[in-house]
This record gives structure tokens, sequence and C-alpha cells, in this order.
């Protein structure tokens, strides 16, 4: 039996190397996966001794020969394959093991030149990888360390790789290149947004208990190409695996988070914040945030952009919460924590973890639909205040306020005061009724409408909105403006003696 190994991660392969020459297995191998087993004493045959041509181009060309490729593309139950092996005095292989030049962890680096990007485009892997896992029927075609354990468990136990594991490595060899290839192809297509062929790739970290529901299967899957994902930088410190929910949840509550520099505390119920508040301390924030909507905040996600001192730890474990983000913990906040058997305790070194340029996708029939993201920071500057007086200490409220909205199902529809949210009307179908409900939802837990303002992230079709608002108290607000009915709205808040700001940018999010 005759194994082709050419590696760049040398993870694990002297095991398998070893494995293979102690069950009689004839190794050959190439450049630096040659010199590498030769150093662990295995007796290798070098794939240019195979070919009789030496390595070219500064190691482009090592592989590419046809006693190479003859030797994996040949079948087994085919004479004429034979016959030709056989004139070419060509060796088969029966089984392949290649991992790919590492081009995704050197493309999106910013120390690196165009053409050391380039040098990690492999041409000899992917075509040895491809042409084992085309001969599967044949051929054993390992593309990742992972396999290889049970590859030689399997040859242990049989003495050979079964069909049915060659069929699975092929697939997964067909798995690795694609992916390969479709990172290759971003790269190159960077300067274009909506390229004519969208070609994605994303790598599996984790199954997931379930998706939305317990009937549903799921799993957590990353962008190899971006710096970091949702959890690259997170230990878990304690509680339950995590859900479907909780990682969608975690996703809402930390790009809200990052809005705030000050410390700020942001509780998530079903995608949508519940309440958001900023302070001096991070106790202080936490407190703020759950009196917004003490009731909703019931088997939360907390995201904390500050250290969790001992007393809030104490706090938090007071409520019955399912994720707590923050990046560190106090020894003695995370004994009262961990109390909490169930609750999933994180720590988060990367606080600002950006992806710029990253498109958002949302699934429809047949399809995807693909748009930029909306991450465009509120600028005050560009803004127009379109009735009223607005004082430095509401202009500060709205802004916070407005940060949120983005941020909130539409219709969305926040209420502000000293950067607490203090009610919000989210995914409603009308935006009267959205209003209402962030009304209802300040008035039901005592907090102070006079003088407060409200955020809408689309423009108000009707002055009714505003009326409600305006009669409850709230003394500004800020909307996008670019309604046919602008000039009546303005009137209605103007006659009430409010303020009203255009952002002229509307942040729907469906």
């Amino acid at each position: 039996m005759r194994a082709l190994i050419s590696v760049y991660d040398k993870e694990g392969v002297a095991e398998l190397a070893r494995g293979l020459a102690d069950l009689g297995w004839q190794l050959v191998s190439s450049g630096g996966t040659a010199t590498h087993l030769e150093e662990l004493g295995l007796e290798v045959s070098r794939v240019e001794d195979v070919t009789g041509a030496p390595e070219m181009l500064g190691g482009r060309v090592k592989t590419l020969h046809p006693r190479i490729h003859g030797g994996i593309l040949a079948r087994r139950d085919r004479e004429d394959d034979l016959a030709a092996l056989a004139e070419q005095e060509i060796e088969p292989f029966d089984l392949v093991c290649v991992n790919l030049y590492p081009f995704s962890s050197v493309a999106w680096r910013r120390d690196v030149t165009e053409d050391e990007i380039v040098e990690m485009i492999d041409v000899g892997g992917p075509s040895m990888l491809r042409a084992a896992a085309k001969n599967f029927a044949h051929v054993a075609a390992i593309s990742s360390p992972a396999q290889y354990g049970s590859v030689l468990s399997e040859l242990r136990a049989a003495g050979s790789v079964s069909a049915e594991t060659r069929r699975r490595l092929a697939g997964e060899a067909f798995a690795a290149s694609a992916a390969y290839e479709a990172q290759i192809a971003r790269w190159f297509g960077t300067d274009e947004l909506f390229p004519s062929q969208l070609t994605l790739t994303f790598r599996k970290v984790a199954d997931l208990p379930y998706g939305e529901n317990p009937h549903q299967a799921a799993a957590f899957y990353v962008d190899p190409s971006a710096r970091q994902h949702l959890l690259s930088r997170v230990d878990q410190l304690g509680g339950k695996e995590l859900s479907y929910n909780n990682l969608a949840d975690l996703e809402g509550a930390r790009r809200i988070a990052r809005e705030f520099d000050e410390p700020a505390a942001v509780i998530v119920k079903h995608a949508n914040p519940c309440g958001v508040a900023v302070a001096p301390t991070i106790d202080a924030a936490w407190e703020r945030a759950l009196a917004a909507d003490p009731v909703s905040a019931f088997g939360c996600v907390a995201v904390l952009n500050r250290p969790v001192t001992a007393e809030l730890g104490r706090r938090i474990s007071e409520h019955f919460v399912e994720v707590v983000l923050a990046p560190g913990f106090d020894p003695a906040a995370l004994e009262a924590l961990l109390e909490k058997r169930a609750l999933r305790i994180l720590a988060d070194s990367e606080r600002r973890a950006e992806t710029p340029g990253e498109r958002d996708f949302k699934r429809v029939l047949g399809g995807i639909l693909v748009q930029e993201r909306d991450d465009t920071a509120p600028d005050r500057a560009s803004m127009e205040v379109v009735c009223g007086q607005v004082s430095e200490e509401q202009w500060r409220d709205l802004l916070f306020a407005w940060r949120v909205c983005r941020h909130v199902s539409s219709n969305a529809i926040v209420l502000a005061r000293d950067e607490q949210t203090i009610g919000i009307g989210a995914g409603q179908m009308s935006r009267v009724d959205a209003v209402r409900i962030a009304l209802e939802s300040a008035q039901r837990y005592g907090h102070e409408l006079e003088g407060a303002v409200l955020a809408s992230d689309a423009f108000f079709p009707f002055a009714d909105g505003p009326q409600l608002a305006l009669d409850a108290g709230i003394a500004a607000l800020i909307q996008p403006g670019g309604s046919r009915r602008d000039p009546e709205v303005v009137a209605a808040v103007e006659e009430s003696g409010g303020a009203m700001v255009f952002t002229g940018r509307r942040h729907f999010r469906h």
C-alpha cells in the first residue's frame, strides 16, 4: 500500500505517517513534509525521485506530474488503466493526505503584500486532493488533521479504508477545496460589493442543542475571512451550552453595547433590547437598564462593556438571566454567578470586535437577499432641527435613543431619558401602535415621561404618533423625515411646544 503525504500544517502528520509505516505502507512526500518526516526517522520516498524531475520555480511545481496524478487517478477495476500504469512503470497511490496553504489566515491581514498573498494560492495541493476525491472508489482522500485518527483506527482494525469512509472523505475533500477556492475568489473580488457570482463559505465551529424551537436542528458557522466572530475571543466560564436563540440575542446585544464608550448595560429579549442605559459606573448602568423594563428582562441576554464587580455579580445573580457577557468578572462576582448553574457566563476579551465590510444576508425562497450592513454612526452635524429648541441635555438623549433605535425591529420607537431607555415599541405593523406600546411600557414601570425624548426608525406618515407622545409629555423627537406629510407632523410638534430633529437617514430592521 502506498500513501502520498504533502501538508502545510504539520499538526498530527507524524502520528499518521508513523502509523502508516507501522502497517507496512510506503510513504511518498514532497518538500518540507518529506524533510519533517525524515527528521523523525521515517523512511520516505521523495516526489522528485518518483517523478525523475526536480522541484521547479521555487517549489511552485513539485507534484504536477503524470507519475503522481496517474498513480492517484488510475481506476483499479479498469484493465486499460492498469495497463497504462504498467507501461509507464507508475505505482498507484491508495491514500493521499493533503492540507492546503493557509490562504485565509494570510489574505485578510494588514501587514502582507499582494505578492505574499498570491504565494499562498495553492495549486498542486487542490489538484492532488481533488484527484484523490474523484477516484474515491480506490483512494482515500484525507484533507484535515481531524481525520487522521479515525482513518488510522479503521486501517488497524480492518486493514483497509471502507468504501463508505472513502466516499465521506471525498465529500469533505471537495468541501475543503471549494471553500479554499471561494476564499481566493472573494479576495480577488474585494472591490466589488455585489459580484455577479456570490460564492460564500462558512466553517462549522459548533453544533447547537437545537434551533429557534426544540424540533429544529442547528449549528454555528463562521466566515473564515472575518478577523473575529461572535465567540472568537469569548471564554465560557460557566453555565449550559449556548443555544441558537442565545447566540442570536447575543449578536444584537453586543452590537448595541459597541455603540457606547461610557459604561453601558444592554438587556435583550427575543432579538430586541428591552433595557439600555449608560451611567458613570457599570453597576449603575445595570440597575438603570434593568429598571427600564424589569418584567421583559426575565430570561434575558445581558451584555456589559465593563468588568463585573463583586456587588454587580451578586445583583445579576438575583435575576433569571440566560447569558451574561462582560470583559471580565471579579472573583467574588464569578462565585456568585456560578451558583446559577444554568447561567451562561461569557468573558469577552475583544470589546471592539469590528468586522468592516460585512454584508447582511436574509434567506428567501430559492435564494438570499444581500445588503450592506447598517453600521453608520450618528452624525449630529448632518441633522436638522426642524422646529423648537433642543438643549444639550436633549441632544444627548436624542442621540442615545437614535443609537438604540436602529437595533430595534421595525416599526421601532424608543423613549429615553437621561441616557436610559424608558419605553420601547418594537416590530409593530403600525407606527402609532409602536408609540402607544412604548408609552404604556414607560407608564407601567413609573418612568417620568415629562421632558423625555422619542426616536423613530422611520418617518411618521401622520401626526397621530407624535401627538400621542407629545400629549404624554415627550419634549423632543428624532426621526428621518421624508414623508409627504412632514409639514403636518412638524406643525403638530411645534403647536405642542415640542422640538423635532430630522436625521435624513432611515433605520429599518426587518
